[in-house]
């Protein structure tokens, strides 16, 4: 379809959000508008300049017969800043303790809104990892997954803590839980994961990683290299700390249950992110 540039630079926007981490071939826009190579260039370079003033995103350009265009997504600094400092406030609230010292994160987890630039976060700070899959446990961890996933265009492999038989052929495995010090159960469908693929954990909430220790433990029955762990919240309290390289947004460093108290402060985010 023949189109004016202004309706072009709105469609290929359109297009290159939706596909992030895409080499998108030059001849693939062209045929697209019926416009020539060095007029789509010219288009990109424009979008190009936007996506990185505005803080979306970068857009590389890869030449030669293979090459083409890829978009990945990004986050400004003053932007995830301000993001993570109303996490940190919104958790701090004193009516999401729950009995147990437990904190309510239910509706943070149910924002799309929320939830979406949590995704970007994370996509931002893995951009420049390959990463084939983004690996979660049942069940709260859910939402977060997918979000990633969608910004990294990678699908999502959810551990779960039970066989289900629409799963066929499963690998299991004990794990001990860093904080109760129980042992449990956690399996993966021998089908969901390409052996040796690379990928990122996700999870909600760690302590003292117990429960991404055993799905390291279990990915590694694959032969899958874990290339990074993003955790929305972790706890300064566990005695001992069983992962160490982790991406964390928000740190829980006490809880005081009879002053109704809940103290929580930026995570290690931006010493990844730079």
């Amino acid at each position: 379809m023949k189109l004016r540039r202004s309706s072009r630079l709105v469609d290929m926007t359109h297009y290159l959000l939706y596909h992030p981490h895409q080499l998108v071939p030059l001849t693939f826009f062209a045929e697209r508008y019926g416009s020539a190579k060095s007029s789509i260039s010219e288009d990109l370079a424009i979008i190009k300049q936007t996506f990185e003033q505005q803080g979306i995103g970068l857009l590389r350009t890869l030449p030669g017969a293979a090459g083409g265009v890829q978009y990945v997504p990004k986050i400004s600094e003053g932007e995830a800043k301000q993001f993570i400092q109303q996490l940190c406030t919104s958790l701090a609230d004193p009516d999401r303790l729950l009995p147990g010292g437990y904190l309510y994160m239910t509706d943070l987890l149910g924002d799309t809104r929320i939830v979406n630039q949590i995704g970007r976060l994370y996509a931002s700070a893995f951009a420049h990892e390959n990463i084939d899959f983004v690996v979660t446990v049942a069940t709260k961890g859910i939402p977060l997954a997918y979000a990633v996933a969608s910004f990294l265009n990678v699908p999502v492999v959810i551990i779960r803590r039970d066989s289900k038989v629409t799963e066929g052929s499963m690998v299991s495995i004990n794990y001990v839980s860093g904080s109760s010090k129980r042992i449990q159960t956690m399996v993966l469908s021998k089908r969901s994961l390409t052996e040796g693929a690379n990928v990122l954990i996700v999870d909600d909430f760690m302590k003292a990683g117990g429960t991404i220790n055993g799905m390291i433990s279990l990915l590694a029955e694959f032969r899958a290299h874990v290339v990074g762990i993003g955790v929305l919240v972790e706890s300064e309290e566990a005695e001992e700390r069983l992962v160490d390289e982790y991406v964390s947004l928000v740190k829980l460093t006490s809880v005081n249950v009879k002053e109704k108290q809940i103290t929580v402060e930026e995570g290690n985010y931006f010493h990844f992110v730079k």
